[in-house]
């Protein structure tokens, strides 16, 4: 899945994520390693943001600084039926636990520890399609 971002107005914090490959899970814990992509505060007017499938921070977070909107665009959109749910995630320091391949990494500051949860009570998106005109790929 692909996800372009737009604060339209206001500021966030952004933190995003990359997993590790190979997967690097912890000794005896439901939780994954993943390197740190981004950790900033947005604020509008700045740049869409662009997040691949398999990089550019595609396990993302967004917290409110200030009062904000965001528009946040999933192509293709989540369906469970084909494999694409939306999860959400706490991660947690690099030094929160523990596995035989953890130690090789450098710089543990740029890796965290991921673990899928429930669905905040307190998330408030509002879904919707695209009604617009079709929009023509102009990649060659």
């Amino acid at each position: 899945m692909t996800v372009l971002s737009k604060i339209l107005y206001g500021s966030m914090h952004v933190k995003s994520y990359d997993w590790v490959e190979p997967t690097v899970l912890a000794s005896n814990q439901q939780v994954r390693l993943a390197k740190l992509h981004a950790d900033d505060v947005l604020t509008a007017p700045c740049p869409t943001t662009v997040l691949y499938p398999q990089s550019g921070g595609n396990l993302h977070s967004f917290t409110s600084v200030a009062s904000c909107a965001v528009l946040d665009v999933l192509a293709p959109p989540y369906a469970e039926d084909a494999g694409r749910i939306c999860t959400y995630f706490n991660d947690y320091p690099f030094s929160s636990f523990s596995s035989g391949r953890a130690k090789t990494f450098d710089s543990p500051d740029n890796y965290a520890w991921i673990e899928a949860i429930n669905s905040p009570v307190y998330i408030n998106m509002r879904p919707g399609m695209y009604t617009g005109p079709t929009v023509q790929d102009r990649l060659s």
